[in-house]
């Protein structure tokens, strides 16, 4: 049991979301943990300061149907406190009025909220901190969703809500826009999706939560293009064909390593987290397509000699380790 001394500086130091109005039964998680909301809950204390991904889904009456997931990612400061109020009528949470904001942040420092807040479960920090050591604020600020709303938060939507993982908003800058996997089908419809990927698109393309990608056209993320094959004039087909099987280590890996990522492996990995977590935690089929593009880059890289590239797949393994 943790000592009262140390929960305290804890409470003082992390960061905190207050949440107000939510309904009960919704959930509402943070990074790997996820609350059932009951009648006293009003947020999460003790956030350790940095990236984290916030997540949630209303609930019916008797809390056994919940609607499409919500979330974005967040980069807390040490004592931050976030204030949302639940929108009854949009089912998400909104930012209050910056004077209204203020009040309720000084009784969160004053301690008036902290019986009914939950607190962040710091023995699973390390698990979140394996899958998102490589995003930072700019990693966020490059993917850069399309579509920014007033919060600056991710929406993520899920047709299918048997089983969900699901957490409530924070943010206290807008660094993000909105995404929404029941658009998602149109974004992929010039891919190459394997049969269990058609079968998910054409259950996203007939769900009661879909609508028409064309009718919001600027809906994603600036995820990086990854071409799924090299071109190149004037060589010989048996050349092109060997430089197409070693394509992330003769050429595409090491060309989007400076081109779209500035040199920068940590860059190219911390898109391959995020990728990661906004289909795991968000549900995006779009983010899943562009993780296993990354994924299969770094993974045919079978004659890496450049430094760099050699150096990103071995820090993939590290991720896998």
């Amino acid at each position: 049991m943790m000592d009262a001394d140390k929960a305290l500086e804890l409470v003082k130091s992390g960061a905190t979301l207050l949440l107000l109005d939510v309904p009960q039964y919704t959930l509402i998680g943070i990074d790997t943990q996820v609350f059932s909301v009951g009648p006293a809950f009003k947020g999460i204390k003790m956030i350790p300061p940095g990236v984290h991904f916030v997540f949630y889904s209303s609930s019916t009456r008797d809390g056994k149907e919940f609607s499409p997931i919500t979330g974005f990612f967040i980069d807390a400061g040490y004592s931050q406190v976030v204030v949302r109020m639940w929108d009854q009528q949009e089912e998400r949470l909104i930012k209050v009025p910056e004077e209204e904001e203020e009040r309720y942040r000084q009784a969160v420092r004053s301690f008036e909220f902290d019986k009914h807040l939950g607190p962040y479960d710091l023995s699973l920090y390390a698990d979140w901190k394996r899958l998102s050591n490589y995003i930072t604020k700019s990693t966020i600020e490059r993917l850069g969703f399309i579509e920014m709303d007033s919060c600056g938060c991710l929406r993520f939507q899920c047709s299918v809500v048997s089983h969900v993982f699901h957490v409530a908003l924070l943010m206290f800058k807008p660094i993000g826009g909105e995404i929404t996997v029941t658009y998602e089908h149109g974004m992929l419809k010039n891919t190459c999706k394997s049969a269990m990927e058609r079968v998910l698109d054409e259950q996203l393309r007939n769900s009661k939560f879909s609508s028409p990608a064309e009718k919001h056209p600027k809906r994603g993320c600036y995820y990086t293009p990854i071409p799924r094959i090299i071109k190149r004039k004037g060589i010989e087909s048996e050349q092109l064909t060997s430089l197409n099987l070693d394509k992330a280590s003769t050429e595409l890996l090491e060309t989007l390593l400076v081109k779209d990522y500035g040199g920068s492996e940590e860059s190219l990995l911390g898109e391959l987290q995020f990728a990661f977590i906004a289909f795991l935690m968000g549900q995006s089929l779009e983010a899943f397509m562009q993780w296993k593009s990354l994924v299969s880059l770094l993974l045919g890289c079978t004659e890496a000699n450049h430094s760099s590239c050699q150096s990103t797949v071995c820090k993939l393994e590290e991720l896998n380790a």
